[in-house]
């Protein structure tokens, strides 16, 4: 981007319905200090009704947006460009914003990049708990580190045909059927249910007897509920899909590609992590 672009357009968001929750402000906001870039974040309530009009209000001092649940389809038919993370999920969580809107989806590296820092960067099976848009992010990036198997579990499985589909794609053999059916043993299970999901005794014991290590998308409360019963085996919080996810999306906002590294990303990390 050029220089004048990168002082005009300086204002950046998250957007969802909720979203008084979100931590993103607090990791934009340690980001952009060290990168020194003098860029204002914040968060606002959009409901999926209300995205279209709201995006099309937006002027040129616009950056960026950052979506969280339930904007992420929208965003992706809003995107004139999608990145291939994005095509195969359906589904944006970030926004480029200029002549035309350019869509990403960095829930994927966010979770590859947690799994790989808890040690996690090789696996042949996954469970997923969990049929909606990050359980597409949560196949895509199983699919990277080596997944050949996947396992949906969920209370209405018959959402998950688009991630059987998805499955066939990406040469991974994907299998749906309720959250308390008898499985197979598998090497990860991610579990993408809504924070504060309490499942039966029963139910979250037999998941966590033969599912391997644990990968929960959420992270508010802690230990979710799943997680406090998971024993024996390693357990992810999703704060480092969180802020992995953030790192990409400021590689995005300033450098107009997730792939390219941020200056001194190292610190920039140290400081995001300190505001988690």
């Amino acid at each position: 981007m050029a220089v004048a672009e990168t002082v005009t357009r300086s204002r950046l968001a998250v957007w969802g319905d909720p979203i008084a929750h979100s931590k993103s402000p607090d990791l934009h906001a340690a980001a952009y200090r060290v990168l020194g870039l003098p860029w204002e974040y914040g968060r606002r309530q959009v409901a999926a009704a209300e995205f279209a009009e709201t995006l099309g209000s937006l002027d040129d001092a616009w950056r960026g947006l950052s979506l969280t649940m339930p904007l992420k389809e929208e965003a992706f038919r809003a995107a004139a460009t999608r990145d291939r993370h994005a095509e195969l999920t359906g589904a944006v969580n970030t926004l480029l914003l200029g002549d035309e809107p350019a869509g990403f989806n960095t829930d994927v590296g966010g979770i590859v990049d947690a799994l790989a820092e808890a040690g996690i960067t090789r696996l042949e099976s996954v469970r997923i708990l969990g049929a909606g848009a990050t359980a597409a992010s949560a196949l895509v990036a199983a699919g990277e580190i080596g997944a050949t198997r996947a396992e949906v579990r969920a209370r209405r499985p018959e959402r998950a045909v688009g991630l059987i589909d998805l499955g066939s794609r990406l040469d991974v053999a994907v299998g749906a059927d309720v959250l308390e059916a008898p499985a197979l043993p598998v090497d990860l299970t991610v579990a993408t249910l809504p924070s504060g999901t309490v499942l039966p005794a029963a139910t979250a014991a037999a998941l966590a007897q033969n599912g391997g290590a644990l990968f929960d998308a959420a992270y508010a409360p802690w230990p979710s509920a799943l997680a406090a019963v998971w024993a024996g085996s390693p357990v992810v919080s999703g704060l480092g899909m969180l802020l992995h996810q953030a790192v990409r999306q400021i590689r995005i906002f300033r450098n107009g590609d997730p792939s390219i590294a941020l200056p001194d990303e190292d610190a920039v990390i140290t400081a995001m992590r300190a505001a988690l």
